[in-house]
């Protein structure tokens, strides 16, 4: 390390540091963002700007890190989505999931199953029956996703190929802008992140709520059937895992500095309150060692899913 890049690292930050979320506003990973970034401000002695850019399932927030200079101060909120999916599957994404180091984890987000309100269902089992009525007369049903190629166009691949029940994929640039069609009936449905929004709009008769992907009932949905409920997909259990991220040459002191002063929010009971109340799954911290071989391991299990549904760059 050059004496100024050591000087750099001792004095960060000595200016505001931008957490870049790879959507629109609205939807849940910008809500988690917002519950981070005022205590992490704290910690870092430095305002902690939220920077909202989607596009490219998440990709053009990412090449906007890798663009800028390797010190701290673009730190991206992102998961295997975006960095590890997305440059399997847009041919226009040029960097790799290697490119990025994880600073922290956050946790881990539920996934949703979502219909709209209107559908004549109401489990998982009566959603499988219509959609392969509606399949067999020519009106295969349609579901969103955040991008080509992102873990929500996955799970709706994986569930038309298990399923053997043809489906139509509408990419949208995030959660939100998706829920909004969803809400006004342009889409079918969607298996996407969980946050306490869908809880109200479901108790508004806005959407339905068939079933969590999880392997059982947890008491933060309780309301809820876990998918392995279901007699026709016991086994579609999924969820995504949210962290920080930086380029992967950042100086190893501000990785320290990043590392710590996540963790120590991570402890924080408005944070964990915050997150809890959006049902995230609230991550233990851990050290950069042991975050390396986390995203390692991510790298190998994304890869092996797109691979499994025969995923081809757009």
């Amino acid at each position: 390390m050059s004496i100024a890049t050591t000087a750099m690292a001792q004095s960060f930050p000595s200016k505001p540091v931008s957490l870049v979320v790879p959507y629109p506003a609205g939807g849940v990973s910008d809500v988690i963002a917002r519950i981070v970034s005022p205590p992490l401000s704290k910690k870092l002695g430095e305002a902690v700007i939220v920077e909202n850019i989607g596009g490219a399932s998440g990709g053009i927030a990412a090449q906007k890190v890798l663009n800028a200079p390797a010190d701290g101060y673009l730190v991206m909120q992102g998961s295997p989505n975006e960095l590890i999916l997305g440059p399997l599957a847009n041919s226009a994404i040029k960097f790799k999931s290697e490119d990025f180091r994880l600073v922290q984890m956050i946790g881990s987000v539920q996934i949703a199953f979502l219909v709209r309100s209107d559908m004549p269902v109401k489990d998982v089992d009566s959603f499988l029956a219509f959609a392969k009525k509606s399949a067999q007369e020519g009106k295969p049903l349609s579901y969103a996703s955040v991008g080509p190629g992102s873990f929500y166009h996955l799970l709706g691949e994986q569930l038309s190929k298990e399923t053997k029940i043809p489906m139509t994929h509408v990419p949208y640039k995030g959660a939100g802008p998706a829920l909004q069609d969803l809400i006004g009936g342009q889409i079918d449905f969607f298996l996407a992140p969980y946050g306490k929004s869908h809880d109200e709009l479901a108790k508004q008769g806005r959407i339905k709520i068939l079933a969590m992907l999880n392997s059982k009932r947890l008491e933060s949905v309780k309301d809820y059937p876990a998918v392995t409920e279901s007699k026709g997909l016991k086994g579609f259990v999924y969820s995504i895992w949210t962290g920080y991220f930086v380029k992967k040459d950042t100086p190893e002191p501000i990785m320290q500095t990043l590392n710590k002063a996540l963790a120590d929010v991570l402890e924080d009971p408005a944070v964990k309150s915050g997150l809890d109340a959006n049902s995230l799954m609230i991550a233990k911290p851990l050290s950069l060692n042991e975050l390396n071989k986390v995203y390692g391991d991510g790298t190998a299990q994304f890869r092996a899913i797109a691979k499994s549904i025969n995923l081809q760059p757009q």
